[in-house]
């Protein structure tokens, strides 16, 4: 355990590093002091232990099971009697919880790793606007357009405030089945109602079409209009226009509901991510099922040559999420495939390993 807490430690600074390299200078630009940093740079931290652990673990193995291989340990367990599974029992009892341990990360931990890190990166954008815009331009998104089809609702604004929670230049029409136009309401600004319950309008009109022709029927102006029955969240408005990448665990769910439900081709890389997340947590069973023939059948003189095959693995298990990831996307395999087929394809050389011990 002595020797993973060090491989672990080691590698999370590697990735302090490479934060350090990607985000310290954009963080010095937005006006960030030294407190604003390090708050970054520790709720950042926590988004790449699902990555390292495996990493750290196979390392970690490599090193202690290299070390009992030398001193011809196996070679005396396996001459009185000892099968090979009773022997490294306890290194799979420990890849079973480093299972536990990686889906508790990635859907605890990372989640609120990634949303914290973006919200303070936000914040600090902010603040820094606030010295040179309105306060209606500060985090203003532009051109902000969702659709609804569960409740056949088309949204747009001009500009969105990520701050103010607003809305200007707000356009919403409501739909029949055929798509065709019923009802629009364009309003000067929109938000959330406070208590929770709909959207509230303020300065516009209200106007009513005939589906057939398209014609318009009527229209009434409004100082304030609050309609209870509009229900759609702001933030899942903006995660659409979010790298896929850059979401966490719930928020991908989110977005592979809204896009089934829409029957839209964009759902195939928030399902390849979501589902990859969730076979990552068979990783350590995986580094454990390849790092256990390397030891017992390993150089004895070189320990770096396990080292060097290890993070050749990792190339070579990359290069498979690669290849997935693209055939999802050209749709010539399912995402839950793609997602899998890394991990099986690690499997089966796993297997193929073991089978050469015998």
């Amino acid at each position: 355990m002595s020797i993973l807490g060090l491989v672990l430690g080691a590698t999370i600074g590697l990735m302090l590093v490479q934060v350090l390299y990607d985000d310290f200078r954009t963080l010095r630009d937005l006006g960030a002091r030294g407190v604003d940093m390090w708050m970054y740079f520790f709720v950042t931290m926590p988004s790449f232990l699902s990555v390292v652990l495996p990493l750290a673990l196979l390392l970690s193995l490599l090193f202690v099971l290299g070390k009992l291989h030398r001193a011809n340990e196996f070679t005396a367990l396996r001459a009185a009697g000892v099968g090979l599974m009773r022997i490294t029992a306890p290194i799979w009892i420990v890849g079973v919880v480093a299972c536990g341990l990686a889906w508790w990360l990635n859907s605890t931990v990372v989640p609120w790793s990634v949303e914290t890190s973006r919200a303070l990166k936000q914040n600090l954008e902010f603040k820094k606007q606030a010295n040179s815009l309105a306060a209606d331009r500060i985090g203003a998104l532009d051109s902000v357009a969702f659709n609804n089809p569960r409740a056949q609702r088309m949204w747009y604004f001009n500009r969105y405030s990520q701050v103010l929670r607003r809305g200007f230049g707000v356009s919403v029409s409501e739909l029949d089945g055929q798509r065709r136009e019923l009802s629009r309401i364009v309003a000067t600004e929109a938000s959330p109602n406070s208590n929770g319950e709909g959207w509230v309008f303020k300065y516009g009109r209200e106007m009513s079409f005939d589906p057939t022709t398209g014609e318009l029927e009527g229209t009434a102006p409004f100082t304030q209009k609050v309609v209870t029955r509009y229900h759609e969240d702001p933030k899942l408005m903006l995660l659409v226009d979010w790298p896929v990448r850059d979401l966490s665990f719930p928020e991908l769910r989110r977005m592979i509901d809204y896009f089934t439900y829409e029957n839209s081709e964009k759902i195939t890389p928030y399902a390849v991510r979501y589902y990859s997340l969730i076979a990552d947590t068979l990783g350590p069973l995986i580094v454990i099922a390849i790092a256990i023939p390397f030891a017992v059948t390993g150089v004895r003189v070189n320990p770096a040559v396990g080292v060097s095959k290890s993070f050749g693995l990792f190339f070579l298990y990359y290069i498979l999420t690669n290849i997935a990831s693209s055939l999802a996307t050209k749709e010539i395999v399912d995402p839950v495939v793609a997602a899998w087929l890394p991990n099986v394809g690690m499997i089966a050389l796993a297997a193929w390993l073991f089978a050469k011990l015998r």
